[in-house]
């Protein structure tokens, strides 16, 4: 169901936005878990190396993905809170269209490059083979990853929450079912893991779609008060186009930023990995374990700094700027609630967890999860705190400022990792890496929301949209 978050109680209305989204990226995770689970417990350590190696890769193709979502969301989210229906169905197929053909574009690099990128990050040989064979299956599932990206997007900037929930409720759980019954019963080893995973994606994103269709024949046309201009009545009957290069334009002035911070960082998370490698297979298993519940926690915050985008947008959209600063405060709170149980748990239980992905509850891939845990954790309250932040200045169209915090975290961590790596910290050096970068991006994205202009800033965005 559609929902306006310009109404109600500010916090009461981020809250319940907020929390489907939650539980959608919980049941998101579900899959790169389920795929480490089997791999680690039913084929053996050198499988669930593959996996997390082939992972890091992986990410590449979700960072565009993941701003084609942000892009389509954002811009369409604001149309929503204006009541702009005409500007939001086009805006809806024009992000449709480009994002397949970035899709497609990145499926012919995927092909061609796939060894060279698992060479590039000194990927071992006897883990090569299953890496190569679990990326090359990924990449073809690419149209999958990118429309129901695009699809959530759609349905976050309507307010609707709810749907993609149920849907990646359904197609994780089947995951799971799936990835045993083609490890174990059928024998298919990394493969089995990998055709699941494409397989129940699939039939996620094509349900995903087919409701997206059926949500816009249901959005009536602009009213004459709604229309990109109210005294023009040509302008107000005008239907909305299933291709802008204008919408194109704006979609592509928040996507094309959110790509290159989350490539970057998918960059820097190859380059990370590339110096745990180093160190063999032992610590390489270690980390694929501890990563997953890290990038379960990081990727479950940084949905909920989606929702506080959307929820800004809309409120943008809507000229309410007293709701959007509410916002930031209703957002640190939720986020903050999630950060606590969760910190506890890897601090004093981080051992048992990590033990779920490994054969052995000791030994070296123990030692380096737990480690990894323990160090990072405690620093999610910081890292949640610029996400909420984040979030304000990616639904505000601050890209700039955005991306200064994000390459700032980036940079920092990378370069750490590779000096500190070196010393007699070793490996330890690399989990140090995290928290520095993420204190001093944050510090960043808080002052550049604190400093926004919000009626200047309204006034830029009105000018903009009537061009």
């Amino acid at each position: 169901m559609n929902k306006d978050l310009t109404v109600g109680k500010p916090g009461s209305a981020l809250c319940k936005f907020c929390l489907p989204l939650f539980g959608s990226i919980i049941f998101q995770q579900l899959y790169n878990i389920a795929d480490s689970f089997v791999a680690g417990k039913f084929i053996g350590d050198n499988a669930l190396a593959a996996v997390g190696n082939s992972y890091e890769i992986t990410l590449i193709f979700i960072a565009f993905a993941f701003g084609c979502n942000i892009g389509c969301s954002v811009i369409a989210a604001q149309f929503f809170g204006a009541k702009r229906y005409n500007d939001l169905k086009t805006a809806v197929y024009t992000s449709l269209i480009a994002s397949t053909t970035v899709c497609l574009l990145l499926m012919v690099v995927g092909v061609v490059f796939c060894d060279g990128l698992l060479r590039l990050i000194k990927t071992p040989e006897e883990v090569f083979a299953d890496s190569k064979l679990y990326l090359d299956i990924y990449i073809y599932g690419l149209p999958f990853v990118f429309l129901y990206n695009v699809a959530t997007g759609i349905f976050s900037a309507l307010g609707d929450s709810k749907t993609p929930f149920i849907f990646l409720a359904c197609s994780s759980l089947s995951n799971i079912g799936a990835d045993i019954l083609f490890v174990t019963a059928f024998k298919m080893g990394v493969a089995g893991v990998a055709w699941a995973t494409f397989i129940c994606q699939g039939i996620s994103c094509v349900l995903a779609i087919v409701v997206v269709f059926i949500k816009l024949s249901k959005i009536r046309e602009d009213s004459p008060e709604n229309s990109e201009n109210a005294n023009n009545s040509a302008t107000a009957k005008r239907k909305f186009k299933i291709f802008s290069w204008k919408h194109l334009g704006s979609f592509s002035v928040i996507a094309v930023p959110s790509i290159l911070q989350q490539s970057f960082i998918s960059v820097g998370n190859i380059v990370i990995q590339s110096v745990i490698n180093s160190f063999g297979s032992a610590v390489m298993a270690g980390y694929s374990a501890a990563i997953k519940l890290n990038n379960m926690m990081i990727t479950s915050l940084t949905t909920l700094g989606n929702g506080v985008s959307n929820f800004t947008a809309q409120n943008l959209g809507a000229a309410k700027f007293d709701r959007i600063k509410a916002g930031f405060f209703s957002g640190l709170k939720l986020v903050w609630a999630l950060c606590l149980p969760i910190v506890l748990l890897y601090e004093f239980a981080g051992k048992w967890l990590v033990y779920i992905f490994l054969e052995s509850p000791t030994g070296l891939s123990m030692d380096t999860g737990v480690m990894f845990l323990r160090i990072v954790s405690p620093f999610y309250f910081v890292v949640a705190t610029k996400l909420v932040s984040d979030g304000i200045l990616r639904g505000a169209g601050m890209m700039k400022k955005f991306m200064l915090a994000t390459f700032t975290d980036l940079i920092l961590r990378v370069s750490l990792a590779e000096i500190l790596s070196r010393t007699a910290l070793g490996v330890t050096g690399v989990w140090i890496s995290w928290p520095i970068g993420w204190t001093v991006a944050t510090v960043i994205s808080v002052v550049m929301y604190a400093t926004i202009k919000w009626n200047h800033l309204h006034s830029k965005e009105e000018h903009h949209h009537t061009l």
